[in-house]
């Protein structure tokens, strides 16, 4: 039992999260993750051994900083009655161990399965959603998801993952493509058309003709938009488009400056104070929609850029080492590209929970498990 949940521990995770995004199996979602936490953590307190071996392994060595970072946080700016923070500091631990020791006990099935069982996950989302919900169409699409941006995020990773995978057979490459690509466009969500025109730099090159063709596509996508049709996707592009994130910025920067070297606190990873928000607007601004912001508003100016730092170094590290082996890791040198960019409209990076934000930390641990292997044996 152990040994499976080392194994597959990382797969349920990430899984978990399509239950907790659907509003019929939520409760079961967050029974699932409950569990899941509990008996890892139970795991891990009875493989002493284990737990020092992977955890003191030098390709997980940032996630062992980002902990140490939280335990310091948590000593000097929480007490032990903040239960929600404390929650917050073994959730954060406990998903980090899950990801390094998926990674290092069953490197094989992440290396070889797990990306193709996503799609074929997602996949089946999709076409359930047709059944359900087949008005693809009508306003921003959401299919059997309980929010549109989200479907956005499910669908644009799978469809990364076939573009850039060669593995799968043409007839289902083709027609998974196709699909996924409706769909995506048909959330809505200007996230797609990010993720689209990284994808067609990230595989045929950053070219200045490439780049051209990539904000001729982007320019056009928005034009279209904005025209005044009655359908609620133009309305939300044409009246949102700048207002609704700027709005969302501004009174998270008033939320970092009530406690800006300080922060709000652990739990407050995805937060605006509710009480600088004017009435008119309650409701409408709920979080920073930006992962940046909110690592700022949840440690503070110093410990926040700390973070983020951290965070950008290892990207940088390992954008540099695989630069030139890009084809066999493209699809997770691209996942954590695409969250640092969508990080900067949407609140990645911080939560527990967050299907892109998983496979964002996973992908990072995984690529520094290779590198830290290729030179082991050099």
């Amino acid at each position: 039992m152990i040994k499976w949940l080392f194994k597959y521990g990382l797969a349920i995770l990430v899984f978990n999260t399509v239950l907790l995004s659907i509003e019929t199996t939520f409760i079961i979602g967050k029974q699932v993750f409950l569990a899941l936490m509990f008996f890892y953590s139970f795991a891990l307190l009875i493989n002493p051994v284990q737990v020092k071996r992977v955890i003191l392994n030098k390709a997980f060595t940032f996630l062992l900083i980002l902990n140490i970072i939280n335990i310091i946080y948590f000593i000097f700016f929480h007490s032990f009655q903040d239960l929600d923070a404390i929650q917050y500091l073994l959730a954060r631990a406990i998903q980090f161990s899950i990801i390094s020791f998926s990674i290092y006990f069953y490197y094989d099935y992440y290396k070889n399965d797990f990306l193709d069982h996503i799609v074929y996950l997602i996949f089946a989302i999709i076409i359930l959603g047709f059944f359900v919900n087949p008005y693809l169409f009508d306003g921003r699409y959401a299919g059997i998801i309980w929010n549109a941006n989200m479907l956005a995020s499910f669908t644009m990773i799978a469809f990364s993952i076939v573009f850039l995978k060669r593995k799968f057979s043409p007839i289902f490459r083709y027609l998974s493509l196709l699909i996924l690509l409706i769909v995506a466009l048909a959330t809505g969500s200007r996230g797609v058309i990010l993720a689209l025109v990284l994808l067609f730099i990230f595989k045929y090159g950053l070219t200045l003709k490439n780049v051209a063709y990539s904000l001729i596509a982007l320019s056009s996508y928005f034009l279209i938009l904005n025209f005044q049709l009655d359908t609620s996707i133009n309305r939300f592009a044409a009246q949102d488009l700048f207002n609704d994130r700027l709005l969302q910025f501004k009174y998270a920067y008033y939320t970092i400056m009530q406690h800006p070297f300080s922060g709000s606190g652990l739990d407050k990873y995805a937060y605006i104070n509710n009480d600088l928000i004017p009435k008119d607007l309650k409701g409408f601004i709920i979080s920073a929609h930006n992962g940046y912001l909110a690592l700022l508003t949840q440690y503070g100016f110093i410990i926040g850029s700390l973070v983020i730092f951290i965070i950008f170094r290892q990207c940088y590290i390992l954008v540099n080492y695989f630069k030139s082996s890009i084809e066999e890791v493209s699809v997770y040198v691209f996942i954590f590209i695409y969250a640092l960019f969508a990080s900067i409209y949407e609140t990645m990076l911080t939560g527990i929970n967050e299907f892109h934000t998983i496979l964002f930390w996973f992908s990072l641990s995984y690529l520094s498990f290779i590198k830290n292997r290729n030179e082991l044996k050099s």
